[in-house]
């Protein structure tokens, strides 16, 4: 693999991040042991695949053209035990998986808070261990200029062990596809190719100076959110989980119509309203804004490297008293997200991000963190993962928790996977501004339960 420019997108998260502001990805996957599995065949397993990984053995450096740019090049230093590392849980005397996963959460949070170094391959992993013989895990981390989510579950597939693929996903061998007849080309673009690509360019311009529009109404000079969600950086991070109930999650959902990301994006605006009525806070006079990412790759495309990210913008009703008008509130806004589709309204930013210059991203990427607060309150994703069980070294994973980076200004985001019938839910915030995380946690919890109360009877 050779050089390869940073695209727009890639290079603002590159430029986006600063000490307090770390951009990297994060997942902490948690495994059960396996006899004859140690510690060590497991950090030499993740040696070894992570390090046949190509993309894993590049480091962005600047380069002279484009002006302002960056470039992937292959780090020729490479020695990928730099990379990963051996943590040890604290104060875990027994194979008690709460207590393991009570220390690994606690863990995981204060190794988010580190930036990887700029100077290497940008990602980290990090052998989460406890008592010998017990459950361990893997936390990785993954700057965001080298994946997306989609990206990072693409890389995880080359660290777990080999599947099978899913039933009826296989093509029969006894009806092979004919390899389609591709005419020579020359290396000259024809009239017509140079036309469609003039056209493309002008259609994604518009759409760029559309999307750029639409932020600047829905700017708020003011921002009048929730205050709990509103901090100013102490470059502490917190990591707390969740497990919801995958299969009372679906019968909300066919209850009440929508999809399944319908019901989750209602249970944390309920979950956030439980939480700040708890603690004795006032509901704020504007519902926070969510920035909800949306993935830009189509089914079956190629997992390309870099981001291919939109976004939808949604106001998380948690003034709205009553459940089930939440998600009907939840419901109605987000089709009409779809409707107007990803590569419009202000939630779109990655799309006009994709077209401004490598130097604007250099110098703009302060004023555009900071600008982030003005637009949303917090970012609440969803990271689909193969539904095959899945191992490492023969052990298998128990749950995988993802992470997502802080933007300025902003004291929480959310992330949520579907692994083994459960909603993994992975709450990273400030370490000083929510110290009582743990009960947001447990308000998710009480919502999927008290929706459940509110279905009629089967």
């Amino acid at each position: 693999m050779g050089t390869e420019l940073l695209a727009p997108l890639d290079l603002a998260f590159w430029h986006l991040e600063s000490d307090a502001h770390p951009m990297h990805l994060g997942a902490l996957a948690v495994f059960a042991p396996a006899p004859g599995v140690g510690a060590g065949n497991v950090s030499e397993l993740l040696g070894a695949r992570a390090a046949a990984i190509p993309r894993l053995r590049m480091r962005v450096k600047d380069v002279l053209l484009p002006v302002g740019g960056a470039a992937w090049f292959v780090d020729k230093d490479f020695d990928v035990r730099r990379h990963i590392e051996r943590v040890r849980v604290t104060g875990v005397e027994s194979r008690d998986e709460e207590g393991f996963m009570a220390g690994a959460t606690r863990l995981a949070g204060e190794l988010m808070e580190r930036p990887l170094e700029r100077g290497l391959p940008p990602w980290q992993m990090y052998l989460v261990e406890g008592a010998d013989g017990g459950p361990f895990a893997v936390l990785v981390k993954l700057h965001h200029a080298l994946a997306d989510g989609m990206r990072a579950v693409a890389i995880g597939a080359g660290i777990f062990d080999e599947i099978a693929p899913l039933a009826g996903r296989a093509r029969s061998a006894a009806s092979p596809r004919r390899p389609r007849a591709v005419p020579p080309r020359s290396w000259m673009p024809g009239p017509r190719q140079v036309a469609g690509l003039a056209l493309g360019r002008i259609e994604d311009l518009g759409r760029a100076f559309g999307v750029g529009a639409s932020m600047v109404r829905a700017s708020r000079l003011d921002p009048r959110g929730a205050p709990a969600l509103t901090a100013s950086s102490s470059g502490t991070r917190r990591l707390v989980t969740a497990d919801l109930d995958l299969a009372a999650v679906q019968r909300i959902r066919r209850a009440a119509g929508g999809t399944t990301n319908d019901v989750l994006l209602a249970v944390v605006a309920g979950a956030l309203r439980r939480w700040m009525l708890e603690r004795g806070e006032a509901l704020p006079p504007e519902d926070p804004r969510a920035l909800v990412p949306v993935s830009r790759r189509r089914p079956g495309q190629p997992a390309a490297t870099g981001n291919k990210l939109s976004a939808y913008l949604l106001g998380l009703p948690v003034s709205e008293p009553d459940p089930w008008r939440r998600l009907r509130t939840v419901r109605t806004a987000m089709d009409r997200n779809k409707a107007a589709g990803p590569f419009r309204g202000a939630g779109a930013v990655a799309v006009l991000a994709d077209q401004l210059p490598s130097l604007a991203h250099r110098f703009g990427a302060p004023i555009a963190g900071n600008a982030a607060r003005m637009l949303f309150d917090v970012l609440v994703t969803s990271v689909p993962l193969p539904r095959s069980a899945l191992s490492l070294g023969g052990c298998p994973l128990r749950a995988v928790y993802p992470m997502a980076p802080l933007a300025r200004g902003q004291s929480l985001a959310v992330a949520l996977s579907t692994y083994g019938g459960r909603v993994r839910v992975g709450l990273v915030a400030d370490g000083k501004a929510l110290p009582d995380l743990d009960r947001l946690a447990g308000c998710a919890d009480d919502e999927v339960a008290h929706l459940l109360t509110l279905l009629p009877p089967p």
